[in-house]
């Protein structure tokens, strides 16, 4: 479960184990950058998990992701790209690995599958 509290300018997030706080103004992350993290992160998740699985270290590898938007609805993505940089010593078969790895992100998966959510709003 998540709470939310509201006291503008920022939003303040409760999970279970962790609270997060965002905003609208620009001095804080808002929600949707908050989304483009989470699809970076993901991508350095499963990218470790692939460094501890071949007992490679993980230093070095660079990894960017551009979100690139819908011209009619800007909040909404149409693309979002993953660039992987490898370090010297890396092979073809290791590099692939990764981004294999990479691409099953769980978060990125409840983006691209989203519209299998039901959402629902009520009130209290």
């Amino acid at each position: 479960m998540f709470g939310v509290e509201i006291s503008s300018p920022n939003i303040f997030v409760k999970s279970k184990n962790h609270s997060y706080t965002y905003a609208v103004d620009g001095s804080l992350p808002n929600p949707l950058e908050a989304t483009y993290a989470a699809l970076a992160g993901c991508a350095g998740v499963y990218a470790l998990k692939v460094c501890k699985k071949l007992a490679k270290s993980p230093e070095g590898i660079k990894i960017s992701c551009r979100p690139v938007n819908r011209a009619d609805n800007p909040l909404t993505l149409s693309k979002w790209t993953t660039v992987i940089e490898f370090p010297e010593g890396w092979s073809e078969e290791e590099q692939n690995l990764v981004l294999n790895e990479v691409q099953k992100c769980a978060v990125k998966e409840l983006i691209s599958t989203g519209s299998q959510i039901q959402f629902a709003t009520e009130k209290a």
